[in-house]
């Protein structure tokens, strides 16, 4: 039997569970490894994660790629690196059991102030947030500079404008927030109970205190938003991080 006539386990239950679909169960063997492997290629060689729309773009017509990616996936999930979901993107990333491996490798970072880890998480949590929803959950004025310091890391963006008087700017985290915490989506951000079991929640919380579950999807505007236009970024004398696009990859 050939390498390419081998098909493993991982492969048979992915196929398994999406027998009804024509475009898997019409893939040889042979046909699927050669589809994986160019998904493995692909985002190995790639800085940043990559998304689906980037990889059906370079992969064959018709190929059914959630299948493919839990074939990849299963196959990395005992190695040193483990294929992950980050936002709408999938990346190549040292097993969490390994991390400590790479600690005398890593390029140590100047830690964010108690201001900044604040707004951060109001953001995460509250998002899509305007700057007076964060000072009146945070019951003190947020400086600007907070907000630039977050935007400069590539965690926090500008969504939109909200569409109230004054039309105030909203924001939201990014994918790679996502990818540096580890989260596959914003709604896996850790809730009351998690925070609470972490020692991470005061003892003496308020009784009406909850805990919001994120539900928005970064790269979608809400029916209250405006996107925000370049006139707007001008006007404002914000901070814009450059926003890659296809024709720049």
């Amino acid at each position: 039997m050939s390498e390419t006539e081998i098909i493993t386990a991982s492969e048979t239950e992915a196929l398994a569970v999406t027998s009804d679909n024509a475009n898997v169960s019409a893939l040889s063997r042979e046909a699927l490894g050669d589809v994986v492997r160019m998904v493995e290629a692909i985002i190995f060689a790639s800085s940043e994660p990559v998304t689906e729309k980037m990889l059906l773009e370079r992969l064959p017509l018709d190929v059914d790629l959630l299948p493919v990616l839990k074939v990849l996936q299963g196959e990395y999930r005992l190695r040193g690196v483990n294929l992950i979901k980050a936002g709408d993107g999938w990346a190549f990333r040292t097993a969490s059991d390994l991390s400590f491996l790479m600690s005398r490798d890593q390029v140590k970072q100047k830690k964010l102030s108690r201001a900044a880890l604040e707004v951060l998480a109001i953001v995460a949590y509250h998002q899509p947030v305007t700057r007076a929803e964060m000072e009146d959950i945070r019951g003190v004025e947020t400086s600007k500079g907070t907000l630039d310091v977050l935007m400069e890391t590539g965690w926090v963006k500008l969504r939109g404008r909200r569409r109230t008087p004054g039309r105030p700017v909203t924001y939201g985290t990014t994918d790679s927030f996502l990818d540096h915490f580890g989260l596959p989506e914003i709604r896996d951000l850790p809730g009351m109970d998690e925070l609470r079991g972490a020692g991470l929640l005061s003892a003496r919380l308020p009784s009406n205190f909850s805990v919001p579950v994120p539900s928005v999807r970064p790269d979608e505007l809400l029916a209250d938003e405006d996107p925000l236009t370049a006139g707007d970024i001008e006007e404002l004398g914000l901070f814009m991080p450059k926003v890659e696009n296809d024709e720049d990859r």
